[in-house]
C-alpha cells in the first residue's frame, strides 16, 4: 500500500538515492509503471539531494512512477505517509486484510507506519521504487517480473537493476560541492511560512494554556527545594500486563492520532478537527496529548484483556473495560498508584523520551520486566520510575499473577544499585525483584523524582 524513500539516514547516501533514479529511468524506459494502489513519495532529509537528482537528470523518471518531492526530513518513518485512500481503508476493515507498506527508513515497528498497515519493511532507495512497481512484497525478485513491458514481454529487476559504472557516472555528473555549500550556509533561514511567524519578544517562552501544540509540562508543580524521602509503593493497582517484546513504539505516542482514541478526543474538544490532528510528533510539546497517547498503540496486547489488540486495560477492582488513559486518571482520583507488569526485553527500539515521561504522567509508580532495554531503563530512572527485574526463570505467568491483585514494593527506603526489594502480592504471593537502579547518580534522579529536577535543585544551589 505505501512505497516511501523516506528518512534522513538512507537518504543521506547519493549512491543509493541516485541508484534509484536511474532504476525509474530504466522501468519507465521499459513501460512499467508503478502499481495504482500504491501510495508513493519521497522525502529526502537534505535539500542538496533534490539538486543533485535534478543535475542527473533523474527526477523526472522518479516523477514519472509517482516518486514526487513531499518535504524533506521525517515523514513515513514516524508515520507521517498520510492516510490511505478511504476506499481502500474500506477494503482493508471489510477483508481483514493483511497489507504491506516498503520503506528506505530505519523503524518499522507495528503500528507506527500506518495504522491500516499491519506489516512493514524496510529497504534501500532502489528497492522500494522495485517493490511499487510488483505492488506486492510477495515476489520472488530473482525469478519472477516486476511487470510486463508494452509489448508484453516480462521486465525482471535484473533488467532495470543500475550497475556501479552507471551509478559513478550519475555521482560524477549530479554531485557538486557548491551544493551543500549553499544549502547549508542557510539551512535555519526557513522558506516563507517560517520567516512569517510572529514571535513574542523576550528570552522566556510564553507559555498558551489553550495551544494544543506546546504546553507548560507539570513537572515542576508543587515541587518542594528539597526532595521528599522515598517511601514503599502500597497498594498499587496493575495498569497492565504485556508480554515479550514491547516496544517504545508500543509504549510512546507515535504516528498517526488515531481518530477513535483518547489524544483525539481531547483535541476534537479544543475545536481541532480530524484533517488538522497533525501526528504525536508534531505535537510532543504537549504533555496533554502525549500523556493521551502513551500505551495508545494500535497493535500492543495487554493480557487484562485477552484476546484483544488496543490501547484498552481493565480498572481494578471494578472490571470495567476502560482506555488506559481513562483508567489511569480513575487510579489517580482515587490515588491509587500504579505498576506495569512485563516479559524480556520491555523498551526495545527507539530510545523516545516519551515512552517514560508517559508512564510518569500516567501514574505509573513501577514497571517489573524480566529484561530491560538498556536506554529505555535509563529514561524510566530519569522521569522517577522504578525499574524492577523479576529474578531469573520468575516472571509474571510463573508466579500466577492474574492483574487484579494489589502490589506492595517495600524496602524502597533503603534502595540502592543492584538492591533486592520485596514485592507482596495480595492473595498470598511474594516475590524478590532487582532494583535496577543501576549506578550512584541514578539514584541521586531517583531520589529527586527524576533527573528534570535534580538538575533544576542543582542549579538553583549555585546561586
Amino acid at each position: 500500500m505505501i512505497a516511501a524513500i523516506t528518512s534522513c539516514t538512507n537518504t543521506s547516501n547519493p549512491s543509493v538515492m541516485l541508484g534509484a533514479g536511474l532504476l525509474a529511468k530504466k522501468a519507465v524506459e521499459r513501460g512499467l509503471s508503478v502499481k495504482p494502489w500504491v501510495k508513493t513519495s519521497l522525502a529526502p532529509g537534505s535539500k542538496v539531494v533534490t539538486q543533485y537528482l535534478n543535475e542527473a537528470g533523474l527526477t523526472p523518471y522518479l516523477e514519472a512512477l509517482r516518486f514526487h518531492l513531499v518535504g524533506y526530513g521525517c515523514t513515513t518513518c514516524i508515520g507521517n505517509s498520510g492516510p490511505l485512500p478511504e476506499p481502500i481503508v474500506k477494503a482493508i476493515k471489510d477483508g481483514g486484510l493483511a497489507v504491506s507498506a516498503v520503506l528506505s527508513g530505519n523503524r518499522n515497528f507495528t503500528g507506527r507506519i500506518n495504522p491500516h498497515v499491519r506489516l512493514s519493511y524496510l529497504a534501500s532507495p532502489p528497492l522500494v521504487v522495485a517493490y511499487a512497481l510488483a505492488g506486492t512484497m510477495d515476489i520472488d525478485l530473482e525469478t519472477e517480473p516486476l511487470g510486463y513491458g508494452p509489448d508484453g514481454d516480462p521486465v525482471f529487476l535484473r533488467d532495470v537493476w543500475p550497475s556501479n559504472e552507471e551509478i559513478r557516472a550519475a555521482m560524477a555528473r549530479g554531485i557538486k560541492p557548491e551544493q551543500f555549500k549553499h544549502e547549508y550556509a542557510r539551512a535555519f533561514d526557513g522558506d516563507a511560512n517560517w520567516q512569517s511567524i510572529t514571535v513574542s519578544p523576550g528570552d522566556l517562552f510564553a507559555w498558551d494554556a489553550e495551544s494544543t501544540y506546546v504546553r507548560n509540562p507539570p513537572y515542576f508543580e508543587n515541587m518542594p527545594a528539597t526532595p521528599a524521602p522515598i517511601v514503599d509503593v502500597k497498594a498499587a493497582r496493575c495498569l497492565a500486563l504485556f508480554g515479550d517484546g514491547i516496544t517504545t513504539d508500543h509504549i510512546s505516542p507515535a504516528g498517526d492520532i488515531a481518530e477513535e482514541g483518547p489524544a483525539a478526543q481531547f483535541l476534537l474538544a479544543k475545536g481541532v478537527q480530524k484533517p488538522d490532528f497533525n501526528s504525536y510528533g508534531a505535537r510532543r510539546g504537549n504533555h496533554e496529548v502525549m500523556m493521551r497517547g502513551t500505551f495508545a498503540n494500535i497493535r500492543i496486547k495487554n493480557a487484562l484483556l485477552p484476546g484483544e489488540e488496543g490501547y484498552y486495560t481493565k480498572h481494578q477492582p471494578s472490571g470495567e473495560r476502560l482506555t488506559i488513559f481513562d483508567a489511569c486518571m480513575r487510579y489517580q482520583k482515587e490515588k491509587t498508584p500504579l505498576v506495569v507488569l512485563a516479559g524480556a526485553e520491555y523498551g526495545t527500539g527507539s530510545s523516545r523520551d516519551w515512552a517514560a515521561k508517559g508512564s510518569l504522567l500516567l501514574g505509573v509508580r513501577a514497571v517489573v520486566a524480566q529484561s530491560f532495554e538498556r536506554i529505555h531503563r535509563s529514561n524510566l530512572v530519569g522521569m522517577g520510575v522504578l525499574p524492577l527485574q523479576f529474578d531469573e526463570n520468575v516472571s509474571w505467568t510463573s508466579l500466577g499473577i492474574k492483574g487484579d491483585e494489589t502490589f506492595d514494593i517495600e524496602g524502597l527506603d533503603s534502595v540502592t544499585p543492584g538492591k533486592k526489594v520485596t514485592v507482596k502480592v495480595s492473595g498470598g504471593k511474594t516475590f524478590t525483584a532487582l532494583c535496577r537502579i543501576d549506578t550512584p547518580k541514578e539514584l541521586q534522579y531517583y531520589k529527586n523524582g527524576g533527573i528534570l529536577q535534580y538538575v533544576l535543585r542543582k542549579m538553583a544551589a549555585s546561586k
